[in-house]
């Protein structure tokens, strides 16, 4: 189905390895692709123009691709390879074609600003239950990775609390239930609350998380929310370890809870630990975008 992005402009800015794999995959569909800010292969990748920087690869785009991890708290893009900082601002994004596209996990403020005055559309997927499902278990074993080398204990007989019951935090709550931890879920939606009952954990509401945190030892939060309070960070045992999975700008002050003495771990960005094949999954889903958005367009048009 990629014969209908033949010819199109697709730049991708930003990211980590994944991105080697989605331009490669870009390359393959027709379209003209330009790349900058990940981490580029020594033998480069087919068909993708290696750009010195994020305008180059912007200018006279019709689609851009920025990273899952998305954008920090001061507005600068995911890119921890770039040499340069990449601020998606006005000033940058006017380089695109009229009517261009940011496929992206999700905008903050100021990129659906300097967006909406561009007249650029903007296509969010960091809440696509589909792309999200078939890149989650990438997710989760490089979730796994990091309690094991951040902790030790062992998975096994360990008392954990997963805060926020969505697309990860379900997944993850089930494999460290068959690990043979014992799993408390804090969740706000009571159908969440039973599935993870059902599936073998102890549900909690938000307000009870004050009172299972002397009782953890791993505490594990996927709410881009400022849930986890100072209170609970303090209620924790001495020496836990205190995982953020949610999306930025995060939901934990993992600067506090190291100042408490515990081991603070932001675990955005694990689907690296399997880029090609989370690159690919993450292909199919914008793939689809690209297609579904070019479909409309000549329908409109």
């Amino acid at each position: 189905m990629g014969e209908q992005l033949h010819g199109r402009n697709i730049a991708i800015v930003g990211g980590d390895e994944r991105e080697q794999e989605i331009a490669r995959l870009a390359a393959q569909s027709g379209a003209r692709v330009k790349a900058y800010g990940f981490p580029w292969p020594d033998d480069g990748i087919k068909g993708v123009e290696h750009t010195a920087s994020a305008a180059q690869a912007l200018n006279g785009a019709n689609f851009a691709l920025f990273p899952i991890p998305g954008i920090a708290k001061d507005g600068t893009l995911f890119a921890p390879a770039s040499p340069q900082v990449i601020l998606p601002n006005i000033e940058l994004l006017s380089v695109m074609a009229p009517g261009g596209t940011i496929i992206l996990g999700l905008a903050d403020e100021n990129l659906k600003k300097a967006a909406g005055t561009l007249g650029i559309e903007l296509s969010e997927y960091e809440l696509d239950t589909e792309l999200m499902l078939r890149r989650a278990p990438a997710i989760i074993e490089g979730a796994l990775s990091q309690i094991i080398s951040s902790t030790r204990i062992t998975i096994h007989n360990s008392d954990v609390l997963i805060v926020g019951y969505g697309n990860i935090g379900r997944l993850l709550a089930k494999t460290l239930v068959l690990l043979g931890a014992r799993v408390h879920v804090a969740a706000r939606n009571p159908v969440q609350r039973a599935d993870a009952f059902s599936a073998g954990c102890t549900p909690h509401e938000l307000d009870e998380i004050i009172v299972v945190a002397p009782l953890v030892s791993i505490l594990i939060s996927t709410v881009p929310a400022e849930i986890i309070s100072e209170g609970v960070l303090k209620a924790l045992p001495p020496n836990s370890l205190v995982m953020d999975l949610s999306a930025p700008p995060g939901g934990i002050d993992l600067a506090k809870a190291k100042e408490l003495g515990h081991t603070a771990v932001w675990a955005r960005g694990l689907g690296r630990s399997a880029p090609i094949t989370v690159g690919a999954s993450q292909w199919s889903g914008i793939e689809k975008r690209l297609i579904s958005i070019e479909q409309r367009r000549k329908n409109e048009g």
